[in-house]
């Protein structure tokens, strides 16, 4: 298992807190370098759904990147129980699965957005923004 985390600041000197949940080391990374500009702190990342419940525990993340095609436990799945845990938590997907279907089905489960892959580092400002001010 490979769990990724950084040393937690206090909860309240940061309002947001990033987990970041994708099978591909390219795109936590690159999620994980837009986050600086907006203000974020990240705590931690993971590689499926199942690394990303322990994950949550002990992090306790407020905004979550979320991709959907992942071994061992989607990402529909996991944005399903992750709200159940924490209703007020937020969920971006981000996925290259770019119909319709895909989308709405996450966002029944409580996702808060959707982003295709790929997308520029822009397009990815702007989701998490917008799910900064909702």
């Amino acid at each position: 298992m490979s769990l990724s985390t950084r040393k937690i600041q206090p909860r309240e000197s940061y309002p947001h807190r990033l987990m970041i949940v994708d099978d591909s080391n390219v795109i936590r990374r690159r999620i994980e370098r837009v986050h600086d500009l907006l203000g974020i702190e990240f705590v931690g990342a993971a590689r499926n759904g199942r690394e990303a419940l322990e994950l949550h525990a002990k992090v306790q993340p407020t905004i979550v990147t979320m991709d959907l095609t992942m071994p061992e436990m989607d990402g529909t799945e996991c944005v399903a129980r992750l709200v159940e845990r924490d209703p007020n938590i937020r969920i971006l997907v981000i996925s290259a699965l770019a119909d319709k279907l895909t989308a709405i089905d996450a966002i029944e489960k409580g996702a808060s957005g959707f982003l295709c892959k790929p997308f520029t580092d822009r397009q990815l400002n702007d989701a998490l923004r917008k799910l900064i001010e909702q």
